[in-house]
């Protein structure tokens, strides 16, 4: 298929583009800074830019990895996610009706289901997220905009028929988190596997799954995580006890984590069920926590990716992204 990919020169874009190129896919990338798989430098809020590819390059189907990012808050006014978001979500849909296109894949992401609630991890116990999980509020402009991005794309479903499929990627990002410092940060991802991360690799393949089946699944929203070794029932003890519940599940974890010096989660305030994923598209991450410990017992690298001084494209074409299409 000749496929659009916003987001070309992202983390996700530049493992995605090759993958959908040695499917047999002829893969135009579209993106506010140029990249080795970036054949389009613009934004998404330019819908003329958006026409002029489509008729360009006859596009036949759209993955919208393309997006501004929780880290973008700092630099960007609440404006420019509602133009890239928002705004240019509501583009690519509106040019693959009048295109005539059966499939959209868009990359979305579980940040737009915690509320300050969850984020302050209010709760008592760990809090279990599902796609069944409400109310959404999300608690900043990022989540918002992502959001409302969903409800675009089910509503263009409902009016055309259109084959949608939303993923809602936990975390892939290899910078260090914005928000911790306690675990390190490549501590911090390993013990993500448990609960709320997953690879590139794994982010990417979901996608090319997600292309293939959208038709005939007509609508369908997943959390995109890798599988959690945890239950519904052991949610009050991860949020009291989460080294306990993981030494259960995994008895040699605390011996090979405190071999390299890291340290294993004392709590655990929620956990995203990607169960449905498995169930509806037939994908299941390859990398999960279990995989980590592999690594530790072998002394192989971590099956991730970690790179403190990653720069996300959004900075590089900043111009395009505030100057407005």
């Amino acid at each position: 298929m000749r496929l659009l990919l916003t987001g070309s020169t992202g983390w996700l874009g530049r493992h995605l583009a090759p993958r959908l190129a040695a499917l047999g896919h002829e893969v135009t990338g579209l993106d506010v800074a140029p990249g080795p798989h970036t054949q389009v430098t613009g934004s998404v809020a330019d819908r003329a830019l958006i026409d002029q590819i489509f008729g360009n390059h006859g596009i036949e189907a759209v993955i919208h990895a393309g997006a501004l990012h929780k880290p973008d808050i700092a630099r960007f006014p609440a404006r420019a996610f509602i133009d890239t978001n928002v705004t240019g979500t509501l583009n690519l849909l509106e040019a693959a009706v009048t295109a005539g296109h059966d499939r959209f894949v868009m990359t979305s992401t579980t940040s737009l289901m915690i509320s300050q609630a969850v984020r302050d991890e209010v709760s008592e116990e760990a809090v279990w997220m599902d796609e069944t999980y409400a109310p959404l509020a999300p608690r900043n402009i990022y989540g918002v905009t992502k959001l409302a991005a969903e409800s675009l794309c089910r509503q263009v479903h409902g009016e055309t028929g259109l084959g949608v499929v939303i993923l809602r990627t936990s975390r892939f990002f290899p910078e260090d988190d914005d928000t911790h410092s306690d675990p390190p940060p490549e501590n911090l991802k390993a013990i993500e596997f448990l609960h709320r991360r997953l690879t590139v690799e794994d982010a990417a393949e979901a996608h090319v799954v997600a292309l293939e089946k959208a038709v005939e699944i007509g609508f369908g929203l997943y959390i995109a995580s890798a599988p959690t070794p945890f239950t519904r029932e052991d949610c009050a003890a991860l949020k009291a006890d989460a080294a306990g519940v993981v030494a259960k599940y995994f008895p040699e974890a605390p011996d090979l984590f405190a071999r390299k010096g890291w340290k294993l989660p004392a709590s655990i305030g929620r956990v995203y069920d990607a169960t449905r994923m498995e169930r509806d598209l037939g994908f299941r991450c390859r990398t999960d926590f279990a995989a980590i410990l592999n690594a530790l017992k072998s002394g192989d690298p971590m099956p991730f990716a970690h790179d403190g001084g990653f720069v996300s494209p959004s900075t590089l074409g900043a111009s395009l992204i505030t100057g407005g299409a």
